[in-house]
Formats: structure tokens, sequence, C-alpha cells
């Protein structure tokens, strides 16, 4: 790890303190810092800006003049792109500019630029910021003592109000907390000062293991572990290879084997079955053969019931088909069969008369 001084709010030394080479110590890539900065430059854009086509324009309903016979050009609406205040032929519209990136590049940049004011000399460790009350001009002086010029970016602490109050009149001083700190900022200051809390360590940049706890019984819970980036689940079971027994879950176990214990006393003491009063399983197959063989009463009464509806039913049919065709026979005889005319003989060709013969 790289070694600084550490500064007091009078410009003297304060021991030392070691840079992590993980974030202040590698060679940066400029052209990471290049595209992150571009990027987080084009996100600022409002992206508001915004023309008048030719269909948002009021007016133009009507044809100026006639198409022929003026000597003019031709025209069809006094909105058009040519005329004065006419629409706006593609014309900026409402959109954004934000550009996606990854998150590893951002870090990257950020250590990238953070390395290079490192070597520079350009990185400044405090041990306090000293301010007792909210002061510009000790502000001021606490600059000028640690031998600052130019630009400032100071990472404060989002609790520190007395040295927020103190920097925040002053135009060349930047203030950030040190979640904030981003590539940009860095590398459009002249330096960068810390103090020993806001250094950005290599732990911080870990992300933290997200932990869910789901409920598996009344009693129990588990805990389960996603890392990234390789996402793992790890379950902990209270009382098996985790943190010790749960209370209520302790008091549950020796409930149950006191239970157990209770009853497994209890087992030589209680009577035995009686062999003889068993029931053979020979007599009770017999029982349930005999019993399907002897009718049930009340379904033979349904049966011969509905039997003897079956053959009622089949006698009407019977009679009704009868009489219908009696019927059908007597309409017959009564209905007289119409006289045909008589056949004439066709003429031929072939018979001749003669007056001789007859």
């Amino acid at each position: 790890m790289a070694s600084i001084t550490v500064k007091t709010s009078a410009g003297g030394d304060a021991g030392s303190f070691d840079l992590p080479d993980a974030i202040f110590g590698i060679e940066p890539n400029v052209p990471v810092m290049h595209q992150v900065v571009t990027a987080q430059l084009a996100a600022r854009r409002s992206g508001t800006q915004s023309t008048k086509t030719r269909a948002e324009v009021a007016g133009g309903g009507a044809k100026p003049w006639k198409q022929k016979g003026t000597g003019r050009a031709r025209q069809g609406s006094i909105r058009s792109p040519q005329w004065k205040g006419g629409g706006v032929a593609l014309g900026p519209k409402p959109r954004s500019y934000a550009q996606r990136t990854p998150k590893k590049m951002i870090r990257l940049a950020l250590r990238s630029a953070l390395s290079d004011r490192a070597a520079d000399g350009k990185v400044i460790v405090l041990d306090a910021w000293g301010f007792d009350a909210p002061s510009t001009k000790a502000a001021v002086e606490l600059l000028a003592n640690i031998g600052t010029e130019g630009r400032v970016l100071a990472v404060i602490a989002g609790d520190d109000e007395t040295t927020w109050k103190s920097f925040r009149n002053l135009q060349r001083v930047h203030l950030i907390e040190p979640g904030q700190l981003n590539a940009y900022d860095v590398l459009v200051s002249d330096y960068v000062v810390f103090v020993k809390d806001t250094v950005p360590t290599a732990e911080a940049e870990v992300t933290k293991p997200k932990t869910r706890t789901v409920a598996l019984t009344s009693v129990r819970t588990a805990t389960i572990v996603v890392r990234e980036p390789a996402p793992e689940l790890t379950v902990s079971l209270p009382g098996v290879d985790g943190p010790d027994v749960h209370p209520a879950v302790e008091a549950a176990d020796e409930e149950a084997l006191g239970e157990a214990d209770d009853m497994a006393s209890d087992l030589p003491n209680r009577p035995k079955p009686d062999p003889s009063k068993a029931s053979k399983p020979v007599e009770a197959t017999e029982r349930v053969k005999s019993a399907a063989d002897k009718p049930d009463p009340r379904f033979e009464a349904a049966r011969q019931k509905i039997e003897k509806e079956e053959r009622l039913r089949a006698k009407a049919a019977k009679a009704s088909a009868k009489a219908a065709g009696e019927a059908i026979d007597d309409a017959d005889d009564e209905v007289e069969e119409p006289e045909l005319p008589a056949k004439k003989t066709p003429f031929s060709f072939n018979q001749t008369t003669r007056k001789d013969e007859s």
C-alpha cells in the first residue's frame, strides 16, 4: 500500500496513512474514464428542447393561391417549412440522452481517476476538519494551510453539518459525500481532500450479501444468503449447524422427548390383546358371501314393479300399432279408383287401307 502523510487543519503532520493499492495504486485506464465521463455528462442533459412541426403550427388550412395561372410557385399551405412562421422540418423533440454504462466500468473509472490524482500527489488526508462552529474564514485558512490551489473536491460525511456550512460559500470547493464519489468530479478537481473516516477502501466496494429469512415451521427459521456475482444459497438452521438453539425450539424438543419417554414407560403396563377373541378371516368371508346371495326385499319389489311397467308399455304399443294398420285398410277401401280413358292406337305408316279390300 502507498503511504501518505496525514495533515492537521493547521498544516502540520499527524502520522501516516496507507492508501489501498486496489483504489489508489492501479494503472489509469484512460478509454474507460473517457467513456464513463461522457456518459455522465450526457445523463446531465435535460433533453427538453422541442420544436413544432407543420402539423402542430396553427393556421394554413387554405391553399394560399390557385395552382396555375398566377406565375408563382405552387403552394399548398403557409405553414410549410419554407414559409416564415411555418413548421420546422426534422427539428429536435424531447428525448433522453442517458447511456447505459456497466457498473464495473464505473468503478474502474473511479479507481483510475483516484490513482491518477494519488500519483501526482494531489490526494490529501486530514486527521479532522477541526471546525468548532460554521466559519467560512476558517475554511479558507484550512485550505491555505494544507497547500491546495485551484479546484478542491472535499469528501465530507453526510452528518458533519458544521463542515458543510463552512465550505458551502466557497466557489472553488465542491462538496460530496463518500457514497457519491465519481470519476468526473475527481478529474475536474485539482485536489481531493479526505479525512480518515471518508477514505474509500476495497471492502466498501464489495457488495454486501442480500439476506432473506424464510419461515420453515412455526418455531424454526432459515436464513438464505445470496452472494454476487455468483449467487449461492446457504441455509442455516438453528440447532443443526448454525448458532445456538432458540429457546422456543429447545422447549418444544424437550416436551416431545418427555412425551416419548412417557409412552415408552407405559408400554409394558398395557393389556395384551386376547388371540381367542380375534375374528377369523374365513368366517368373515363366509358371512360376506351369504349376505351377497340373499336378495334384499326392497330391491326385489322395485325390480318387479319396473318389469310390470315395461310389459304394459309394450302391450300398449302393440295395440296402437294394430289400430293404426286397421284404420289405413279402411281408408284404402273407401277411396274409389278413377276410370282412365281408353288407350288410342298410334298411327303407323305401315297400315294401308284399300277400297277394293273393303
